[in-house]
């Protein structure tokens, strides 16, 4: 896995099974979204804990159902050792069905974020690409991103910058203190 993924920042995400209906729209959805993944350096990875001649058959029904083209790899769990390594394995539904578990993994090959959801309930994919821009933007910058922060708003300035000089220089936009721990700036990336 670390050999594969390189440089680069992964999505790692397992099913309840393969031919389920919600798992069928997501692997179409992360499809159809692997140029917005290629922009942000990052590689998907699926999890099942079905074969690879079921994955076979699925990904062709994936890509005529959902209008995609599959072209990132869905690993065969078969005996469920990655399912039950990672805590992905539904507790209530089955002892075999993975629950809905996403990770991403930053390029040093730490996991930075976990979202799991129910096996009914399928992914917000917009929060996954939400999820690794504001941890690509904090890990370059001395913020952090409010709730329901979108790719340009205004961020955070984390409470340990407290020089004065260095927060002129990192935010020559200025920010607003609300309160002594929350100052808001705008997105650094933007142009003033």
């Amino acid at each position: 896995f670390h050999e594969w993924l390189g440089d680069s920042w992964g999505v790692l995400f397992s099913h309840p099974a393969d031919f389920t209906p919600v798992g069928t729209t997501e692997l179409g959805l992360a499809a159809r979204l692997q140029e917005e993944f290629a922009q942000r350096n990052v590689k998907v990875l699926a999890l099942s804990v079905d074969g690879v001649e079921s994955h076979k058959k699925w990904i062709e029904d994936i890509n005529d159902t959902q209008y995609a083209q599959v072209n990132f790899p869905i690993l065969a769990d078969e005996d469920r050792k990655g399912a039950e390594l990672y805590d992905m394995i539904h507790p209530n539904a089955s002892s075999t069905m993975t629950v809905r578990s996403l990770f991403i993994i930053d390029p040093a090959k730490k996991i930075r974020l976990i979202i799991t959801y129910p096996a009914c309930t399928g992914r917000n994919f917009d929060e996954v690409l939400r999820g690794v821009d504001s941890l690509q933007l904090t890990d370059y910058h001395a913020v952090a991103t409010p709730g329901n922060w979108k790719p340009g708003g205004d961020v955070v300035i984390v409470p340990s910058l407290q020089d004065e000089e260095e927060i002129k220089r990192r935010f020559p936009s200025g920010y607003i203190a609300v309160r002594p721990y929350l100052r808001m700036t705008q997105d650094p990336r933007k142009k003033t």
